[in-house]
């Protein structure tokens, strides 16, 4: 059977707000492309996004804060539906609020896939408030651990494998030679700079921790620092100097990433990488499920107090045979989660049609393995 994209020509238009987004959904519109299908890619200006888009789009805003998010929204909607009104889309998907608007003011059909739990921001609730009246449907990871409502779906992935499976991500040692390293002699620092909407009133490693951080893991490994902002002085000759295109190739082969962010604490754990994370969403009443469950999986290590994470990070850093123990554990999580990348191509290209079978039997999921 083919994909109604041959019969019906459809239009797909996709929102990327943050470089995490962009990964999503690449292998998805490249595998649309080569169905037939006609995508028109919506980009947000917006911290790494562009550095590691390789796919062309168009930016339809630029961002500096979330205020300032909240202060253009409905110019943005208009900008969006401007650029797309010649191309007419049959469709509208992303992460964000700007797909259900949009689509809207379009008469356009319309999903979104999200990850973020709205216990974890009250900002964030707020806008999930406003749009859930909007959309056709929310697709979430199966650890979501909100109830959504009657447009809710579960699938049995997480985002990141949609990019970081080892169907999709061929990992490159070069990456060894360009950071004059050795595999799994090295760690990485990730951090945050706290400024999407579900971080207000989220707080990572201060300045202190990182001084802290890179003087005991030094005395093992060699240390390099990727930051959403700017670092200080004493910190800057450890900042990580390769393409932001390239930097899961650099967590693959590490022996430790540590950080105070989310999503790349998530794709260290997907890669099979040890991975300690340490931020106040560590807490039961904003924790979210994805990162509850690669604990559960023994992927990820959550640790709400940065001195212990400190403290655990030399620990684990000194045993070179810790990598193993998480391949293993990482191959273990892989063996019955879905292809979600083939997952997501059927469900837009048979939209609604595909709406209506999951919705009716959630299991046809699992034919995507």
């Amino acid at each position: 059977m083919k994909p109604n994209c041959f019969d019906m020509a459809e239009k797909v238009a996709v929102f990327v707000s943050t470089p995490a987004q962009y990964h999503f959904y690449k292998n998805i519109i490249k595998a649309l492309l080569n169905d037939g299908c006609r995508v028109e890619l919506l980009y947000r200006d917006y911290g790494e996004t562009l550095e590691v888009a390789e796919l062309r789009g168009k930016v339809f805003t630029r961002v500096k804060s979330n205020w300032d998010r909240i202060f253009k929204f409905p110019f943005d909607v208009m900008r969006a539906k401007k650029i797309l009104s010649d191309f007419k889309p049959d469709l509208v998907t992303g992460f964000e609020i700007y797909a259900p608007y949009t689509a809207k003011v379009l008469g356009a059909r319309n999903f979104v896939f999200y990850d973020s739990e709205p216990r974890s921001s009250k900002l964030l609730a707020l806008q999930m408030k406003a749009y859930l009246p909007f959309v056709d449907a929310i697709i979430t990871p199966y650890t979501y651990l909100d109830d959504l409502g009657k447009r809710h779906l579960r699938i049995y992935s997480l985002k990141e494998l949609a990019y970081l499976h080892p169907k999709y991500f061929k990992p490159d040692k070069s990456i060894l030679d360009e950071l004059g390293v050795d595999e799994n002699g090295y760690a990485i620092l990730r951090f945050n700079a706290f400024d999407a909407a579900h971080d207000i009133g989220v707080k990572g490693f201060s300045y202190e921790d990182k001084l802290e951080l890179v003087k005991r893991l030094s005395k093992y490994v060699e240390v390099f620092i990727s930051s959403e902002r700017k670092i200080s002085k004493e910190l800057e000759k450890y900042t990580i100097k390769v393409s932001k295109k390239r930097i899961h190739h650099a967590i693959y082969f590490a022996r430790l990433l540590v950080t105070d962010t989310q999503t790349m604490a998530s794709e260290s754990a997907i890669l099979g990488t040890p991975t300690i994370r340490s931020n106040k969403f560590v807490d039961p009443k904003r924790e979210m499920g994805n990162f509850v469950e690669l604990e559960r999986h023994g992927l990820m290590i959550n640790i709400g107090d940065p001195k212990k994470a400190i403290e655990l990070a030399e620990e684990i850093v000194r045993d070179e045979k810790v990598k193993k123990l998480w391949k293993r554990r990482r191959d273990e999580f892989l063996k019955d989660k879905i292809d979600i990348t083939s997952f997501m191509v059927w469900f837009i290209e048979y939209y609604p049609d595909s709406l209506r079978e999951f919705r009716e039997n959630p299991k046809i999921q699992f034919k995507f393995r």
